[in-house]
């Protein structure tokens, strides 16, 4: 199972998204918690905080951002 992350942590996403034009590896906030970490509401946000995509993701879609990670930027399609 993949490991809990805690509410008002950042995550990286495992996977794209086309749908929510969103890229593997693009970084969100958890804003829920659900059934002991079985699944997160993450909010990925751009560059002047407006909300991009709202989802609620199974555990194994998302990890930590592990440390020596940089945060990286690009343009949405």
């Amino acid at each position: 199972m993949a490991m809990a992350l805690a509410e008002h942590s950042l995550a990286v996403l495992n996977r794209e998204i086309p749908d929510a034009g969103l890229a593997a590896g693009d970084v969100g906030a958890i804003v829920h918690v659900y059934g002991q970490g079985k699944a997160n509401e993450v909010e990925f946000v751009d560059g002047d905080g407006t909300t991009v995509a709202l989802l609620t993701l199974d555990a194994t879609d998302v990890r930590p951002l592990r440390e020596g990670e940089l945060l990286h930027a690009r343009r949405r399609a």
